[in-house]
């Protein structure tokens, strides 16, 4: 007998790992967002990039040289 795989894919909220979700998570791990990642969630939002872009805006935002 084969088996199959069942792959679920996620919904598209349009919502970034860093944003209210992680704010909500952050309260109670003690984490906070810096001013500057808020601003890199705001102008993300502002420009609608999409998940891939944003990450790698953060990326270059950490980049040493």
């Amino acid at each position: 007998m084969i088996k199959k795989r069942l792959t679920e894919k996620r919904p598209q909220t349009g919502r970034f790992v860093i944003g209210e979700s992680f704010q909500k998570i952050s309260l109670v791990e003690g984490i906070r967002m810096t001013g500057a990642m808020k601003k890199r969630a705001a102008d993300a939002n502002r420009q609608e990039m999409s998940s891939d872009e944003y990450r790698r805006s953060i990326v270059r935002s950490h980049r040493k040289g």
